[in-house]
């Protein structure tokens, strides 16, 4: 399997992503966003009244909802979402721009045809392996809707984070 190190914070490294084939192992760094299902419906609620908090052209939203961090930690164990669970909101990730999407198993065709005729990356990450997963993160910080706890949507800095291009 090849394998690929990806940095977000290079428009040429985001352009050379968006052409890597399926199976391609990509070992992410820079900057990612989590959400879940409810900061989906928050986000997709948001975006209908026409006031988007956030800008997420361009970038990775991983489907993941953190534990709390251990003492000198930056985040808890960090798996993935069951990504079919946010099939219902790909119409809103198409519209938000963004690069790929990372969770884990298996999405419904129309789901995956949707995300490759927009030029939606969809990425899995190990299931898991959320323990292992949160050893890439380097920081971790709520910048949308702190009352969601677990489900707020988190900016991580990540190094070397691993998915595969399904």
């Amino acid at each position: 399997m090849d394998r690929v190190k990806i940095d977000l914070s290079k428009k040429e490294d985001i352009e050379r992503f968006r052409h890597l084939k399926p199976r391609t192992m990509v070992l992410l760094s820079g900057t990612i966003y989590t959400a879940r299902d409810q900061a989906h419906r928050r986000l997709e609620s948001d975006f209908k009244k026409g006031r988007l908090p956030i800008d997420l052209q361009d970038k990775i939203v991983y489907y993941c909802g953190p534990t709390l961090p251990k003492k000198g930690r930056p985040i808890g164990s960090c798996g993935p979402t069951t990504s079919s669970r946010m099939d219902k909101y790909v119409n809103l990730t198409v519209s938000l721009g963004l690069l790929g999407v990372i969770g884990k198993g298996e999405r419904s065709e129309d789901v995956l045809l949707t995300l490759s005729r927009s030029g939606v990356r969809y990425l899995v990450a190990p299931g898991g392996a959320g323990a292992y997963l949160s050893t890439k993160v380097t920081a971790s910080r709520i910048v949308l809707y702190p009352d969601l706890g677990p489900e707020a949507i988190r900016e991580l800095e990540v190094q070397d984070f691993p998915v595969v291009i399904w």
